[in-house]
């Protein structure tokens, strides 16, 4: 089969031929109709953070295609199936994280892409448990980037504890903060989209933000303290600034939840400030296989739209250079579907 592989960090990938993988047990393989770029893929290829990938190997978490085999004991799918392969690729199901509901926390937890080969490839070997079930109307195109982008934004605002009187804030209108926006206004919050260019403010207006701000030629925190401060900011954008920025903009007994995995693996906070603005500052990582059928569900249900170009897999070293320069406008999404 072809797939785009890493053999060297910050080299570009190598479109090759490499062996098609067989299920063994609980696992399956699926033939992948559409992948998204997620920038944690760019992360990955580029060895960027404090535990690598092992090389070579296939990045992509964000793979949609049809189930074509299973192995021994696969109860779960059946051939035929569409299913979706996301970043959590595989939990123990045994430890206290797993059987508490928090399995994105398992000790033993294998991530697809990056410990395990993942969707940039005609094919994609996963665990039957840990895939996600498609609902019937949902292109493959758009089930990509919830697989990632938009569970993960949908469980940082149940995790914001958002609620309809709330003022949210996103900070970075992207593949994650689009989606992001969405969901604080199905949450019935009023939101305000904070940006570093006026074509992606546009696109929050088009979403439903009530306010948009310029980073670039305004301060997000002096003017959302105008609006008497946010009551939750989810940072997405891959800037240490804008996380100090979304810190900045909080209201008393606000929430920050960091999102976003920059490169720059750290930030300043005032304590001061944070314990006596009783501030909660929380990391939430991607989501819960319940997370992720519930955001397949409010998508089924025409409440997400998802905003994307689609790319051919033979592109991946334009589109990643494409993402890191910002002109796209949300989440680019290989068709393999349309061919190679």
């Amino acid at each position: 089969m072809l797939a785009a592989v890493v053999h060297e960090f910050k080299a570009p990938l190598v479109i090759e031929d490499v062996p098609k993988p067989t299920p063994g047990p609980g696992e399956i393989i699926v033939k992948i109709e559409a992948s998204g770029l997620c920038h944690t893929d760019i992360h990955a290829a580029h060895g960027d953070w404090p535990v690598k990938p092992t090389l070579p190997f296939i990045p992509g978490h964000e793979g949609v295609g049809i189930v074509e085999s299973i192995g021994p004991g696969v109860a779960e799918v059946k051939e035929g199936d569409r299913v979706a392969v996301p970043w959590l690729g595989y939990a123990c199901g045994a430890c206290e994280y797993c059987a508490s509901g928090w399995e994105t926390l398992c000790l033993h937890q294998k991530n697809t892409g990056y410990s395990i080969n993942g969707g940039y490839a005609e094919y994609v070997k996963a665990y039957a448990k840990y895939v996600g079930k498609v609902p019937t109307g949902v292109s493959p195109l758009d089930a990509a980037p919830l697989t990632c982008a938009g569970v993960t934004t949908y469980k940082a605002l149940k995790v914001s504890g958002a609620r309809p009187s709330d003022l949210v804030a996103i900070f970075g209108v992207g593949g994650l903060g689009h989606l992001a926006l969405q969901y604080a206004k199905i949450a019935g919050a009023s939101v305000v989209a904070v940006d570093i260019t006026d074509e992606k403010l546009a696109l929050a207006k088009e979403l439903g933000a009530d306010y948009t701000l310029n980073a670039q030629t305004q301060d997000p925190a002096e003017e959302l303290k105008k609006l008497g401060g946010a009551d939750a900011a989810i940072a997405t954008a891959v800037s240490p600034k804008a996380f100090e920025q979304a810190f900045g903009s909080l209201r008393r007994g606000g929430t920050l939840v960091l999102v976003g995995l920059p490169a720059e693996n750290y930030l300043r906070l005032p304590i001061f400030e944070t314990v006596l603005n009783g501030i909660t500052v929380v990391g939430s990582i991607v989501g819960t296989r319940v997370d992720l059928a519930e955001t397949f569900e409010l998508h089924a249900a025409g409440k997400t739209r998802v905003i994307y170009d689609t790319r051919k897999l033979s592109q991946v070293n334009d589109a990643f250079a494409e993402v890191l320069s910002a002109s796209v406008p949300a989440r680019l999404v290989f068709d393999l579907a349309g061919g190679f």
